[in-house]
Order: structure tokens, then C-alpha cells, then sequence
């Protein structure tokens, strides 16, 4: 039997096709860190992969379940984005989902001296996988989130 829903299980450079997670150690409490995710006016700011354009972002001041929110985006062409929070814990986990069938998720993991932030893509359940890999989404986003955590880190804990 073929299945109709595409499983994104091997790996490309120590990433799932459709799947990306990166960690980064940042020497501050988790709660902290979350309050800056959390609040969507700071995503301009936190960006690393140049795609959120400006401060014109429309929602709550900090997010909740089920809230909205949007943001001017430019990936060749300009265009907003509206995101709906889908997976909240608080000082824990955040992740929304934009227009398309993929979640954004940070995980927040204390640990002695700090916490470990986790960014993820995961598009493993997209109906787009394919695409998403041969357009180069899998190594893009690992770059971005990446260059994310190190703003994040570099806002919440400068020296």
C-alpha cells in the first residue's frame, strides 16, 4: 500500500528532509528567552534568515493558544505572512503555524547555567515536502535558524 501523506525520515547533512532542528546553549533563564519568542513585535528583531521585513506585526502583545498574529515577509516577492499559535507551554514551548501545512517551534530546556533553545521547521507532515526539499527549504532554514539563535542570544545575554 502507498501512502497519500509523505514521510520525510532521511537525513541530509544530519537533518531530516523535512524536518529541522537546531540547539543552542544561551546562558540566561528559559523564561526569559520565551518572553522574548513570545512576543511578536520582537520577531523583526530576532529574524536570522532576512525574510520578516519590518515592524508592521498585527496581533496580541504576547501570545497565547490559538492567538494570530502576521507580519510583512520578502521571499522574492514582499508578502504577509498570519500565523496561528498552535502548541504553547509557558516558559517551555511555543510553535505556529503559517499559511501552509508546517509548524515553527521553539523548546526551551533549562539546564545548569542557562537554557538550551531548540528552533524547529517541521514540515514532516507537508503534503509539500517534495517541493519544500528540491526548492532548498531544509538547508535555508537550518542557515536561518541558526543565524536566529544567535541573535536571540546575543539580545538576552550581550557579553
Amino acid at each position: 500500500m502507498v501512502s497519500k501523506t509523505p514521510v520525510c525520515l532521511d537525513t541530509l547533512g544530519g537533518m531530516k528532509k523535512c524536518f529541522v532542528s537546531v540547539d543552542r546553549f544561551i546562558p540566561v533563564d528559559a523564561q526569559k528567552i520565551f518572553d522574548l519568542v513570545a512576543t511578536p513585535t520582537e520577531h523583526p528583531r530576532i529574524d536570522g534568515s532576512g525574510t520578516v521585513q519590518t515592524s508592521n506585526v498585527q496581533g496580541p502583545e504576547r501570545l497565547s493558544l490559538g492567538d494570530t498574529f502576521s507580519v510583512d515577509m520578502k521571499f522574492g516577492a514582499k508578502y504577509r505572512m498570519t500565523n496561528t499559535v498552535v502548541e504553547i507551554e509557558e516558559g517551555r514551548l511555543i510553535a505556529w503555524k503559517p499559511g501552509g501545512d508546517y509548524v515553527w517551534r521553539y523548546r526551551f530546556s533549562p539546564v545548569e547555567g542557562g537554557t538550551v533553545v531548540t528552533e524547529e521547521w517541521d514540515a514532516s507532515s507537508s503534503k509539500r515536502c517534495f517541493m519544500m526539499r528540491l526548492l532548498g527549504f531544509p538547508r535555508r532554514n537550518r542557515r536561518g535558524i541558526t543565524q536566529t539563535l544567535a541573535r536571540i542570544h546575543t539580545i538576552v545575554a550581550p557579553h
